[in-house]
């Protein structure tokens, strides 16, 4: 007796879903410890045809503590555009234990994500190196996915943008019976953030948006500008380390020599591959360590070894984002996304290509996009209105694609319910720096609304940069 079996659960933990008992289950989710509860919601694929084919969206709600609890819990919204957010909610749930106690924390997996109707395509991550970054490869590997994906009762891939999983998002809200609640969102979760907020003014008290990833940003056009001023960052700020006295040199000589045959140790599998190394594979591999400072501080050392001919330490520092557990995407969902609402602007971007990073990366968006189901993107959706409530931008000095002038121009467009605060030595995502989940606390916890944005944060400001990594020289002993 399900039904049951979730009364109970309200009973014991006093938790106040009691009215929408029959929606919600207790569940276990891997990586957390203790029972949750699990619901789901039928949604037309098409809104315009409720009655057409329908898919579930599933979500997890994790019980407030105390008895006497808030009326409005957080919600977490995923990045990507493709993460699930069931999927990291072990990950991130540290982040919330001080909101927990009186607010349920409630993670919805975006339709096209975790297990609402997933786009997911094969794992090139296992896949020989030459294969990883070989676009021409990605492009055919795509090209399948999608025609398999297109084969799926929910294979319309033009039913999967930012507009339409918001308002499966209020569904939800509606199902739990919810007046209001909080936003958190991090990477492309701020563009839904904000889309909500766009959409569902009234029905957001707080929200906190990490790494801001604006409607109006043009996703790979803008990767090459933000991923070249985090890199050029890199090396300036490294100037005065013994370790990065020949970087720039090292760089530049580095992409001078490319392509050229290499034969590299495989991070994950351990085997020795022979291929030709190019150019778009050395940026690809720059990219990734530059999302996390501490990835980014053995860069110098990495970009020294290669250039002298050992590519295994740049290799290995490229697998790292790729292997943290959770941090898969569905691609499905993230072309969905991207193709209906970036790519059809590509030719309006005014970002310049960065000087190294230039526009390969953007060219091979187009090329998978060229093929890609369009969804409809009204104008509207571009377009950021005053905040109806207050909003706390986060945004990482050395972000290479979420850097803070896209907090700012969001700041400003939302108004004075907006307060934008800048971590000058962060990467991507700030809400995870030591104080952080302090300050979100205290930020959401506020109980109005001048107190929340006047929420002190200046100790993210004052996190360090990691000094750059220097391997450990054993003295040789000395000859008997």
């Amino acid at each position: 007796m399900p039904a049951l079996r979730a009364l109970a659960t309200c009973a014991l933990l006093a938790f106040a879903f009691c009215a929408q008992a029959k929606v919600v289950e207790p569940c276990r989710v891997p990586g957390i410890k203790n029972e949750v509860l699990c619901g789901k919601l039928a949604r037309p694929l098409d809104p315009a045809a409720p009655n057409g084919p329908q898919i579930d969206i599933h979500y997890v709600v994790v019980p407030a503590l105390a008895r006497n609890k808030h009326p409005d819990p957080v919600v977490m919204l995923a990045g990507g555009p493709g993460q699930s957010a069931i999927r990291i909610a072990p990950q991130v749930l540290p982040l919330f234990t001080r909101l927990n106690n009186r607010r349920d924390i409630v993670f919805v997996d975006q339709r096209g994500t975790g297990k609402s109707a997933p786009l997911d395509c094969d794992d090139l991550r296992h896949r020989p190196l030459a294969d990883e970054a070989d676009p021409q490869f990605q492009v055919t590997q795509l090209a399948r996915c999608r025609e398999q994906l297109q084969k799926l009762p929910h294979g319309d891939l033009r039913f999967y943008t930012t507009t339409i999983a918001m308002q499966d998002l209020d569904a939800v809200r509606r199902q739990l019976g919810v007046p209001r609640v909080n936003l958190v969102g991090v990477s492309y979760g701020t563009r839904a953030a904000l889309e909500y907020q766009r959409q569902f003014p009234a029905a957001v008290r707080r929200s906190v948006i990490d790494g801001v990833a604006p409607p109006d940003m043009v996703l790979p056009a803008s990767f090459s500008t933000d991923g070249q001023a985090a890199f050029d960052a890199l090396v300036a700020a490294c100037r005065t380390e013994p370790v990065c006295a020949t970087l720039r040199d090292d760089w530049t000589g580095l992409l001078a020599s490319l392509p050229k045959p290499v034969t590299v140790i495989h991070p994950l599998s351990g085997q020795p591959e022979s291929f030709t190394l190019t150019r778009d594979m050395v940026l690809g591999a720059v990219r990734g360590p530059l999302y996390l400072p501490a990835a980014a501080a053995a860069l110098p050392q990495a970009i020294h070894a290669a250039a002298r001919g050992r590519y295994e330490p740049l290799a290995g520092l490229n697998s790292l984002l790729g292997g943290r557990k959770g941090m898969a995407i569905s691609m499905g969902m993230h072309f969905s996304v991207v193709c209906a609402e970036d790519a059809p602007r590509l030719s309006q971007a005014t970002d310049p290509p960065g000087a190294d990073f230039g526009a390969d990366f953007a060219r091979l968006y187009q090329r998978i996009c060229a093929d890609w189901p369009r969804g409809a993107v009204a104008d509207d959706f571009y377009r950021v209105p005053p905040a109806a409530s207050p909003v706390l931008l986060l945004s990482g000095g050395v972000d290479p694609v979420t850097p803070p002038r896209h907090g700012e121009r969001v700041a400003k467009a939302l108004g004075a319910r907006a307060r934008h605060v800048v971590a000058p030595n962060a990467g991507h995502s700030v809400i995870g720096l030591g104080c952080m989940s302090d300050v979100l606390f205290r930020f959401v916890d506020a109980v109005d609304d001048h107190e929340a944005l006047a929420v002190d944060a200046d100790c993210v400001t004052r996190v360090p940069r990691p000094p750059s990594y220097r391997p450990i020289t054993l003295p040789r002993e000395p000859a008997q």
